[in-house]
């Protein structure tokens, strides 16, 4: 975690609460950031000719966009996106906050330990030997490449034992 290099050696209470910290400054920073250019996109041209269609679309994101806030907290790219498009269509802030924080939770746990434990290896392995290091993130995109065409080739082929068992059960008497 070179960010948080000040943090290596504390003890984990310390590491959590200081990752919480961040996650509960830089969310909803995001959030405002995003509520003031949505704020900007409403009153433009574009927001006018959407009208109640935008409306409606702030109004379910306000009722059930909380799980997916909760939910970006374990994805790897999707945070800020979430968290500024809740600011841009006016999310309430208190429903939002209370996602955040749920998230957060969860967040600085994974990222105290096992994230920043991942990391941490592999950066002392590539400090020894920078190719093996390598070799062990191809190895890694490899076995998950391969996870994922086992899973979509299982999947098709469920389909197509689907699709070809319909015509049976449609003839049956």
């Amino acid at each position: 975690m070179p960010q948080f290099a000040f943090l290596e050696g504390q003890p984990f209470w310390v590491i959590y609460c200081t990752l919480l910290v961040v996650i509960l400054l830089r969310a909803p920073a995001t959030y405002w950031i995003g509520r003031g250019l949505g704020a900007g996109v409403t009153r433009s041209r574009m927001g006018e000719r959407l009208g109640p269609k935008l409306d409606a679309a702030k109004q379910r994101i306000d009722r059930y966009g909380a799980p997916v806030v909760t939910l970006s907290f374990f994805t790897v790219g999707m945070q800020t996106a979430i968290n500024f498009s809740a600011g841009a269509v006016k999310m309430r802030f208190p429903r939002y906050f209370a996602a955040v924080f749920v998230g957060g939770l969860a967040w600085a746990g994974l990222w105290g330990t096992v994230i920043a434990g991942l990391v941490g290896t592999w950066l002392e392995l590539f400090l020894r030997s920078p190719w093996t290091a390598v070799g062990v993130i191809v190895i890694a995109v490899a076995a998950v490449t391969a996870l994922v065409v086992r899973s979509r080739l299982a999947s098709r082929s469920r389909r197509a034992e689907e699709t070809a068992a319909e015509p049976e059960t449609a003839s049956a008497p």
